[in-house]
């Protein structure tokens, strides 16, 4: 569950901070969703497992990256093809972009160190 809330507070995370798109633009959806796949959880370790998907050398990026392509093609009457190539396009840049959290929170420990950067932030940018 808590991963679900969080995959969808991340959208709406995205919609009130980049006036997200969601009807007519591919490339939005797209973005948003490789977020939300990122930084929800949907693609830890454990969830993997149960999936019975999983690898060694950056398996955290190609579940992002179908997870993502799967959220679309669940929303959107389009080919797998165009759904492809719009994660490939916005994939590197919304891949880093780990706003709110300031880190991927792969688990409760992460979590909690998003939440005291999240806390300490001022403290950071008045010192600069």
């Amino acid at each position: 569950m808590n991963r679900v809330v969080t995959h969808e507070l991340i959208h709406a995370f995205d919609h009130c901070r980049a006036h997200v798109n969601w009807f007519t633009d591919l490339r939005h959806l797209a973005c948003s969703e490789v977020r939300a796949a990122n930084l929800s959880g949907d693609c830890s370790l454990v969830n993997e497992i149960f999936r019975l998907h999983f690898g060694l050398k950056q398996h955290h990026q190609t579940c992002v990256r179908d997870r993502a392509i799967l959220s679309i093609l669940a929303v959107r009457n389009i080919s797998k093809e165009v759904a492809q190539k719009a994660v490939d396009e916005v994939f590197e840049s919304c891949f880093n972009d780990h706003e709110p959290f300031g880190r991927i929170p792969h688990n409760k420990t992460y979590a909690r160190y998003a939440h005291r950067d999240f806390q300490n932030r001022d403290r950071y940018y008045a010192n600069i």
